[in-house]
């Protein structure tokens, strides 16, 4: 016999305090209801054809999809294409609706007009990854919920330590029910639901995408690793809006002044971090390692499936990773003290002589004068604490020489001080 439940309307005050407290009652009531009776008791007696399911189609969706399938396989499930995500996500979420029989899968896009006037470029999420979701996800989906009375989340206890305490029931700002039947799953429970059900994985899955956004924001984890720590890796940032009003954890945008890494014309968030005492080869990713420790450690480092970096500093010679270049994300070559020079000829062996394509960039003492000569060598991003090399580089500023007594291979350049018939102009 179904459970009785608190009668619960949409048309209800917002935050009225009895329809709290029908929550709490709800919460209390279906404890340790398994995930399936919560869904059906959302679905059939909470909000009949008042609620729809909202699903990223990520590495863990296909165990609630399946659910809804059991449930309602015409239950609205929304999904949001922000225009960012990975291809293996897209044919995803063809396979999940061919397999699971889902008859009613409705893909939201953001607004042509917001897209053009706040992110003509793309790159928004560079710089302020709040602002990419609010476009991309939280304003296409506010519209259409509000024809619902709730919606259906597949987020889990075990995520996020912001999410610790998420309960099957909750009561939005909005005056929604968010239903989570997931809540209580562990990792090993959701495992062990793929593996009773047959249920297809993430094509990005055993590649150690364990949680699956857009594309430009995610990155592999190791194990043991929060599964959520390679969404907006590096940053302040902990979920993509559409869930703030249960935790609250929504990064500030991000302030330029806060950001050092300089590149294609722009200060941007920077997801590398330099090597560090006590980290284990066999597990970081999007860290610059030094030359002589990944010499130490190559075969580790080359079976690792996580990107990294190398870091180059004077006196260490780049012709000894020669063979392994391609291995590399990024190298940052180190420029301890302005007097030293020495970064400027490894750039240069990197780029012309061995044909590194990369990421080449700048860190230590960068100062403005050496900016130009640096670019010169192919370098091609630049880690600026300094603050009038800052100001310069934001102002487009920067001293240019126009003539060299030296030319370098990675640009055509005529030497000043030959005969005057033997000179070209650059290109």
């Amino acid at each position: 016999m179904a459970m009785a439940s608190p009668i619960i309307t949409a048309a209800e005050p917002k935050q009225d305090k009895l329809r709290q407290l029908g929550i709490l009652s709800l919460n209390g009531m279906f404890d340790e209801m398994d995930a399936e009776g919560v869904l059906r008791q959302a679905v059939e007696e909470l909000l009949p054809g008042e609620i729809a399911m909202v699903s990223s189609f990520g590495a863990d969706s296909a165990v609630l999809l399946h659910l809804v399938s059991q449930v309602d396989k015409n239950l609205p499930v929304y999904f949001l294409e922000t225009g960012k995500h990975f291809a293996e996500t897209l044919d995803y979420v063809e396979t999940l609706k061919s397999t699971l029989g889902l008859t009613n899968v409705i893909t939201l896009h953001p607004d042509s007009a917001d897209l053009k006037r706040f992110d003509p470029d793309g790159t928004l999420w560079e710089n302020d990854p709040d602002s990419c979701c609010h476009i991309r996800k939280t304003e296409p989906l506010e519209k259409v919920l509000e024809g619902y009375g709730g919606w259906v989340t597949g987020r889990k206890r075990f995520q996020t330590a912001e999410r610790g305490v998420l309960p099957h029931f909750e009561l939005t700002s909005d005056d929604r029910i968010k239903v989570n039947p997931l809540a209580y799953f562990t990792h090993e429970d959701i495992d062990a639901y793929k593996a009773t059900h047959g249920l297809p994985e993430h094509p990005l899955f055993e590649r150690g995408y364990k949680s699956i956004g857009c594309a430009p924001c995610t990155s592999a984890v190791a194990d043991g690793e929060d599964p959520r720590a390679g969404r907006w890796r590096g940053r302040d940032k902990r979920e993509c809006g559409i869930h703030f009003d249960f935790n609250g954890s929504i990064a500030k945008p991000v302030s330029q002044s806060s950001l050092t890494l300089y590149k294609d014309g722009a200060f941007k968030a920077d997801p590398w971090r330099l090597w560090a005492e006590g980290d284990v080869a066999a597990d970081v990713r999007y860290t610059h390692v030094p030359l002589t420790v990944f010499v130490e450690n190559r075969e580790v480092f080359l079976a690792s499936p996580h990107p990294i970096g190398l870091l180059v500093s004077p006196g260490e010679k780049v012709e000894d990773v020669a063979d392994d270049l391609g291995r590399f994300s990024s190298i940052a070559i180190n420029f301890p003290a302005f007097t030293d020079g020495r970064g400027y000829s490894s750039a240069r062996l990197l780029r012309e002589r061995y044909g590194y394509e990369g990421e080449l960039r700048a860190v230590g003492d960068i100062l403005t004068d050496q900016i130009p000569f640096m670019r010169r060598c192919g370098i091609d991003a630049f880690v600026v604490v300094n603050g009038p090399t800052r100001v310069a580089l934001e102002k487009d500023a920067l001293a240019e020489v126009s003539r060299y007594y030296q030319p370098v291979g990675a640009r055509v350049e005529i030497p000043a001080g030959t005969r005057p018939f033997l000179r070209r102009p650059s290109v």
